[in-house]
């Protein structure tokens, strides 16, 4: 019997923590008595190794064994490289 693991794919939104990312991951749920569409944004604590996500990357996250008390999912891959612009302080002045 083979087991398929959840996947999942959202933006990082946290890298703050040592081989710690955490991702946004946003849903499109319908309401069931009043049939309106609204957003659910779920926010995982992910296993990133080598600290290679970036704020904005955009990654797909997959199902895991407990890492920790709030890490269940590790990064599969990035599928999106986000680049942001560096703006120095003299810049904004002017």
């Amino acid at each position: 019997m083979e087991m398929k693991r959840k996947t999942r794919i959202g933006n990082v939104v946290s890298t703050k923590m040592d081989k710690t990312a955490v991702v946004a991951v946003e849903t499109l749920k319908h309401h069931p008595l009043y049939r309106k569409t609204f957003k659910r944004v779920v926010k995982y604590k992910t296993h990133d190794e080598d600290n290679q996500c970036k704020l904005g990357d955009k990654v797909r996250i997959i199902e895991t064994r407990p890492l920790s008390r709030h890490k269940r999912w590790r990064v599969a891959e990035i599928i999106i490289r986000e680049e942001i612009a560096e703006v120095k302080p003299q810049e904004i002045n002017e």
